[in-house]
């Protein structure tokens, strides 16, 4: 510690010096240099931030001497280097008066103290309530690289605080940031890319990037040597590509984005590589994307992410492909590519919801538009593993499941395969599930399964059980009051009375609760009401009509009068 104060204060009180500064220097001035040097030999034991030390220290601050400023501003910068705690406003007044000081080595030290002080929390909100935005842009634009370093990095911690973001956008700070981003200091361009990345965090500061110029840097960079800086510009990215009319930007301009960030995800950093898929899935929010991320050959290391033993990598592959899989003419090509049964076993991966959500979704879409496909997604275990986990997986999960089944479903080819494999032990039970998403798709389900079999034995033995059985499940959703329950119910029961098998269609002849609800409903006059109204009466309208129509129907096939039975 004394080596460092006598390099600190060697300028003001060394020997060579020492008759001009007894001239120069106040009385004040060298009471407060004395006073600091015995502060410095005692540091373990000083509070600068309070009191004595750090009216010694203002005192220097406040001097018109430059090597006295030297000193205080290298202090400021040695102190925090080491000691980061919330201060007020007489510690960081003092630093601010520094930053305006035109000598190069104030700003710099000075600019590095508030750096270290801007990691604090509290710190972060006082130096930009303090007005310290204006002093820290003009340092931006300095000649010096070290000033500019300082100055970005204060600048990039400041921007972790969302109170602070929004003024930082509208301070002028994103045109001087955009611009250093392209430094050759790799420091300076690390700091910068760090602050326009913490500033891609809501809609408006968004905008302001974009307005700056940001964009073309940040993908110019994603081509960098530096890890950190791939990193910054690919998340940065990522987040500007959550808004479409930004998709829609850099689809026009920025030609190069999907295979630079396919590139990335073929590299060596995981972060990265994470990143980079995800955004990738972001833009793959728009059709145009879907398509150009297959044509350019995203597949594979998208393959290489899901099939990864670290779950970030894992997450971010899956609810890319997921997206990638809505596109129609991706599907065969994702099945092609062999993701099918990376797919199924991560619906295995109980621990993360959301990656089972994006996996079962994923193959719902794969299945979406073929029957080959489905019978692929069939082969590869998908309802297997759906029947062995959809009764204890989140609900949000069972959802998707019980969509996915039923979109396999609707395959004559397959019903038979679907029957065997014992859909109805978890189908059936789910018709009763909290969640009304999952109900209704189990009972679509069932409605799909319920035409074209030839073989209805299994509805039969499946008519009271488990759980109520397919009767329980139509008297629940018949009497539920709810437009769509009755028509799925209603629907699936013409089904079932279509099928010609005489023992079912005596089951439900003979099911009196099902069949009075359902003549009930074939009873409603409908043709004249609902004249009054919008688009939204007149659908509402044509759906009842429809409803009532099915029921005429049913109550035509199924004879007249209910039986005996319940």
């Amino acid at each position: 510690m004394a080596d460092l104060c006598r390099r600190l204060f060697a300028p003001c009180c060394g020997s060579r010096s020492k008759v001009d500064y007894d001239n120069v220097l106040a009385d004040s001035e060298r009471e407060a240099v004395a006073d600091l040097l015995n502060f410095l030999e005692n540091r373990a034991e000083t509070d600068f931030f309070s009191g004595e030390p750090l009216v010694a220290l203002s005192t220097l601050v406040y001097s018109q001497n430059i090597d006295l400023q030297r000193s205080a501003s290298l202090t400021f910068a040695e102190i925090t280097e080491r000691d980061v705690r919330p201060v007020d406003r007489a510690t960081l007044e003092p630093i601010l008066f520094l930053l305006e000081s035109p000598d190069i080595e104030v700003q710099r030290a000075a600019s590095a103290a508030l750096g270290n002080l801007a990691v604090d929390g509290a710190n972060k909100v006082l130096i930009v309530s303090l007005g310290g935005l204006t002093p820290l842009i003009r340092q931006m634009n300095s000649p010096n690289v070290e000033v500019q370093c300082n100055a970005v990095g204060c600048i990039t911690n400041l921007a972790t605080h969302e109170d602070n973001k929004a003024r930082i956008a509208r301070s002028g700070a994103l045109a001087p940031l955009t611009r250093l981003a392209k430094s050759k200091d790799m420091r300076v361009q690390r700091n910068a890319t760090g602050a326009l990345l913490n500033m891609t965090h809501s809609d408006d500061n968004r905008q302001q990037l974009v307005s700056a110029g940001a964009i073309p840097v940040l993908v110019s960079l994603l081509s960098s040597p530096d890890t950190d800086v791939q990193y910054y510009c690919t998340t940065a990215l990522s987040n500007i590509a959550v808004d479409s009319a930004n998709r829609k930007r850099l689809a026009q301009t920025e030609t190069k984005l999907v295979q630079s960030l396919v590139h990335l995800m073929k590299g060596q950093a995981p972060k990265v590589q994470c990143q980079a898929a995800l955004a990738l899935r972001n833009l793959a929010s728009d059709e145009k994307y879907q398509l150009e991320i297959v044509r350019a050959g995203g597949l594979p290391p998208l393959l290489n992410l899901l099939q990864s033993s670290y779950l970030p990598l894992i997450l971010s592959a899956v609810a890319c492909i997921r997206n990638i899989s809505i596109h129609p003419m991706n599907e065969s090509p994702i099945i092609d590519a062999g993701f099918l049964r990376p797919l199924v076993d991560l619906l295995g991966n109980t621990d993360n919801e959301e990656i089972q959500c994006h996996a079962i979704s994923t193959l719902r879409n794969l299945a979406a538009s073929s029957d080959r496909n489905k019978q692929l997604v069939l082969e590869a275990g998908a309802v297997q593993k759906c029947k062995e986990l959809v009764l204890e997986v989140p609900l949000s999960v069972q959802s998707e499941m019980t969509a996915a089944i039923a979109v396999l479903a609707l395959s004559d080819e397959l019903k038979p395969e679907l029957l065997n494999l014992g859909v109805f032990d978890v189908l059936i039970p789910l018709t009763e599930s909290e969640s009304i998403e999952v109900q209704g798709n189990s009972a679509a389900a069932l409605g799909n399964l319920s035409s074209k079999v030839g073989d209805y034995t299994l509805f039969l033995s499946s008519w009271n059980q488990p759980s109520g059985g397919i009767h329980g499940y139509l008297s629940r959703f018949l009497n539920s009051g709810d437009p769509t329950f009755q028509h799925i119910a209603i629907w699936t029961l013409l089904q079932l009375l279509e099928s010609g098998d005489q023992k079912l269609i005596e089951t439900i002849n003979g099911s009196r609760d099902v069949m009075e609800v359902v003549r009930g409903i074939s009873e409603r006059n409908v043709e004249n009401e609902g004249e009054e109204g919008g688009d939204d009466a007149a659908e509402s309208e044509d759906g009842e009509q429809e409803v009532v129509a099915l029921a005429r129907r049913c109550v035509e096939i199924g004879g007249g009068e209910g039986g005996d039975r319940g």
